[in-house]
């Protein structure tokens, strides 16, 4: 009788041995599947979560954009650099025989003043008279040459940019604000003023 009393409890504990087993070999595969989702990296659920996806996505997007604007500010900066470093290159290449072209001038206010009364003599001087004025338009070709320009506005409306009144004539034959007579020629250099023409201006009675 007993060894018939002991035999259920035997097949009790070999049943609950066999739960116990099969749920160690079921938590032992869930927590190799969550292993291998971890290494793989599956989403979670907070990853997968749309509205954070498109947060991500925006800001993104933002910093791309603000990027982007950096950039174009930069390019634009140098192009603007770019532009004034050119400029002032190309105005000390026109601008730097300012000191030579004043002295220049000076040179040609007497040859023409040489001329001017060579003219008013006899033959006698017709040799003089030619050779200042060879003289004079060589002397002209070569500040052609350098970008000078003369203004000399004889019978021109008066130009205050250019001009400058020395005196006011009273003329009936022109329209008042004219140029009557030059006193000294003016010059330009590449454009620029580098010195007014002296000049006589009309006027009405």
């Amino acid at each position: 009788m007993k060894e018939q009393d002991e035999q259920p409890l035997t097949d009790q504990t070999s049943d609950g041995e066999s739960e116990s087993g099969a749920e160690s070999v079921s938590s032992q595969q869930q927590g190799d599947h969550e292993t291998l989702a971890e290494a793989i990296g599956e989403p979670s659920s907070t990853d997968a979560d749309p509205t954070q996806l498109h947060m991500l996505l925006e800001d993104a997007r933002a910093k791309a954009d603000q990027t982007q604007d950096q950039l174009l500010r930069v390019r634009a900066e140098m192009e603007n650099m770019k532009r004034r470093h050119e400029k002032e290159l190309e105005n000390a290449h026109k601008f730097a025989l300012d000191n030579f072209v004043k002295e220049l001038l000076l040179v040609r206010d007497s040859l023409e003043l040489g001329y001017a009364a060579a003219i008013e003599h006899d033959a006698d001087v017709v040799k003089l008279r030619e050779g200042t004025e060879l003289t004079l338009k060589q002397l002209g070709d070569v500040m052609s040459k350098f970008g000078v320009e003369r203004v000399h506005p004889e019978h021109e409306p008066f130009n205050p940019e250019f001009h400058q009144a020395m005196s006011v004539q009273p003329r009936a034959d022109m329209p008042p604000n004219t140029v009557t007579a030059v006193i000294q020629s003016g010059y330009l250099l590449n454009g620029r003023l580098m010195r007014p023409a002296l000049v006589m201006v009309s006027k009405q009675d």
